[in-house]
């Protein structure tokens, strides 16, 4: 999933472009990036960059992703979205003191209807959930049944957060549910949640370590492993190789990747997302994302080869997966079937897929590259809020 760095990379990338005795068309001709958006970059002519331009860049140059990144650091946070503004503030901003206390079966039984809201990708009504639940659980003390809500809904928070980029709220939320989760494979999802966002801020070496240490920390003894033992180091195996392959370690990421499709094989089933998992787990949900390294390395036929018809309900990785499908259509020029794709998308979960910026991505190209366009894909461009 080739998410935005969100951040410029410019001095960095002309650094190590002289020191490698390049020019900007060598370069380009290097990496497959134009000479165009390379000279834009450098002069710091566009807002940000996009990961899979920025990983194609370090590749060439023979260095990490994540040393184009770092070095120029991210923006200044923008002001907070006003829809995401009642969530930011029972995130970051201790609620006021209630004449009347909440309880721990008071606050738990809010969760199912927050969970199907989140699961149904229907982010406005989770929002709308989630804000007076966050304030309620923050009073009901420190007992392990109220960390462990809390915890839970903390994470759930960052998870829409990051997909919101409301990137600084998603880590106050991760921080304070790592801190509150009362047992390890609780911390475990919330560690993989918050990899997630580290990739998604450009922080690639951060949430590689991140992700490697962990997983090395709670891998289980496969004589006795839970299912969902074998679930929580499935994931952090996960997110450590989509971070090291996006980092340009694919040496890591391949070791990585090979030994979480072992350890689907070994659970042996889907394993639906739980108690302390937002995510299925399964050789469906592995598969989705051995593909997606496909995406990151440039071989759209493989993900077509590897598209299978499955569903949401088989796996959580499933609207992400479709998103990689209409990439590859897009990559080898099939536009219809990419724009296809994404009004499934769009039928099934409108709210998520308008917060999702790849999906706009792909939108553009397709608008940027066909000469005229069909009422679908004005209909598309519009509902993602593209421009024509």
């Amino acid at each position: 999933m080739p998410e935005h760095a969100d951040m410029h990379i410019g001095t960095r990338l002309r650094e190590i472009r002289k020191r490698r005795s390049l020019s900007q068309r060598e370069l380009s001709a290097a990496s497959g990036v134009s000479v165009s958006l390379i000279r834009q970059l450098e002069q710091g002519a566009v807002a940000g960059t996009r990961m899979e331009t920025a990983r194609k860049l370090a590749s060439a140059l023979r260095v990490e992703t994540s040393s184009l990144l770092e070095r120029d650091g991210m923006d200044a946070p923008a002001d907070t979205a006003e829809p995401w503004r009642p969530l930011q503030q029972a995130v970051q901003v201790a609620p006021v003191q209630s004449a009347e206390e909440p309880t721990v079966q008071g606050v738990a039984a809010l969760l199912p209807d927050v969970r199907r809201a989140y699961f149904g990708n229907r982010l406005t009504e989770l929002t709308g959930l989630l804000a007076p639940a966050l304030r309620d659980a923050d009073a009901l003390g420190d007992s392990a049944a109220a960390r462990g809500l809390r915890a839970h809904l903390l994470q759930i928070a960052g998870s829409v957060l990051t997909q919101g980029h409301q990137f600084d709220a998603a880590e106050t939320a991760l921080q304070r549910a790592l801190d509150d989760a009362p047992d390890r494979l609780r911390a475990a999802g919330v560690v993989t949640t918050w990899s997630w966002l580290l990739v998604r801020q450009g922080k690639l070496r951060e949430s590689r370590e991140l992700a490697t240490r962990w997983a090395d920390d709670v891998e289980p003894r496969m004589s006795r492993a839970t299912p969902q033992e074998l679930a929580a180091w499935g994931w952090l195996l996960l997110q450590a190789s989509a971070a090291s392959l996006r980092d340009n370690r694919r040496g890591e990421a391949a070791d990585m990747m090979r030994l979480a499709r072992s350890v689907a094989v070994l659970t042996g089933r889907e394993l639906p997302r739980g108690r302390d998992r937002l995510t299925t787990w399964g050789p469906a949900t592995v598969s989705y994302k051995a593909a997606e390294r496909h995406i990151v390395l440039d071989r759209p036929d493989r993900v077509l080869a590897m598209a299978g018809a499955g569903s949401q309900a088989a796996s959580t990785e499933y609207h992400r997966h479709r998103l990689d499908v209409a990439k590859a259509h897009l990559l080898v020029r099939q536009y219809g079937e990419a724009v296809d794709t994404l009004t499934e998308i769009h039928s099934a979960a409108p709210e998520w897929l308008a917060n999702q910026r790849y999906a706009r991505d792909i939108v553009g190209d397709v608008v940027e590259r066909r000469r005229t366009l069909t009422p679908q894909m004005r209909e598309l461009a519009d509902a993602l809020s593209v421009p024509l």
